[in-house]
């Protein structure tokens, strides 16, 4: 027996919550902006410049508190000390010390001639501003070069306004999880940029499905009103769109409580883009048709039933 957790034929009624969704997204939308230039993006080390510092202790469970204590003593300004993968493994990162490459190799001598005799070292990256920023700008670069290229493919295969609704609804759920960033103060590394990007594919992805049912259901009734059309495409494509995301939501949780804390933002922000993108793709793209004026005139709601029911009749076993 097949797991449904939508059933077949569903008839609900999605585009009058449009009148909802709409001013709802751009509230979030814009608290998320206003947030965003307020408080401030959590930079990381890959942005900020800095040390990161693997370590394996001699003890099992490594001691964090006292580890965190011994750091603090250094003087070396703000350090971030978190579990890696086993109990005795150990992530540092401490902040860009003011006076260049130098100042960042004595701090890790520091560290060095501290922990010697009570830990292995592993790994130490030195990340320093320069680095960090050209990697800001090649994320950002990323971002938006992956729009453009969206957007001119869905304007190749569909019409301009599947085009314009895919790439306003992408750019919400972008600025809507970075908002979750800044809510959370979560940090915000290159792994949040991969983050961002595997968002957008998803919600495109999402959001594509559903367009591909409306340009056939667009040609299959061509009387039907269109808020009655999408309500149509979108009950026929429910039951997919949410085994994908439950699915892949499981995976991700899953991630979450035991991939430890070096994946923990990484995993938060999908999860957090799975629901946002697969709620935008029903509630903001499919509606954003609608208000983009996809169908003018198109046919009342009596003419659309006619179709259906004409439709359903012939496709019937005689």
């Amino acid at each position: 027996m097949l797991l449904k957790l939508v059933p077949e034929n569903t008839h609900y009624r999605f585009m009058w919550l449009r009148r909802y969704s709409f001013p709802l997204s751009a509230i979030v939308a814009v608290a998320s902006i206003v947030l965003f230039f307020a408080v401030g993006l959590n930079f990381g080390i890959d942005f900020k410049g800095g040390t990161v510092i693997e370590m394996k202790t001699n003890e099992s469970p490594a001691d964090i508190a006292r580890i965190r204590a011994d750091l603090g003593a250094l003087d070396l300004g703000d350090i971030q000390v978190q579990s890696f993968g086993g109990p005795d493994e150990v992530l540092v990162r401490i902040q860009q010390q003011e006076g260049g490459e130098t100042a960042q190799q004595a701090a890790v001598a520091k560290v060095r001639s501290s922990f010697e005799d009570r830990v292995e070292f592993r790994r130490i990256e030195v990340v320093g501003p320069r680095v960090s920023g050209e990697l800001a700008q090649a994320g950002t670069i990323a971002v938006i070069s992956a729009l453009v290229v969206i957007l001119f493919y869905i304007w190749f295969r569909f019409e301009w306004q599947f085009a314009v609704g895919a790439i306003v609804t992408t750019i919400n759920d972008i600025i809507v999880t970075v908002g979750l960033f800044v809510v959370l103060q979560l940090e915000f590394s290159l792994s949040s940029i991969a983050a961002i990007l595997t968002i957008i594919g998803y919600s495109l992805n999402d959001t594509v499905v559903v367009y591909d049912r409306i340009r056939e259901n667009l040609r299959r009734y061509k009387k039907m009103a269109l808020p009655e059309l999408l309500d149509r495409s979108i009950n026929e494509m429910l039951s997919r769109t949410v085994m994908t995301s439950v699915t892949t939501l499981l995976a991700l949780i899953a991630l979450y409580i035991f991939g430890g804390e070096v994946i923990r933002t990484f995993t938060l922000a999908m999860i957090f883009g799975i629901v946002i993108g697969t709620y935008s793709s029903i509630f903001l793209a499919a509606p954003m048709l609608i208000f983009l004026n996809l169908r003018p005139g198109g046919g009342q709601a009596k003419a659309g039933k006619e179709d259906a029911e004409k439709d359903d009749s012939a496709a019937a076993p005689a």
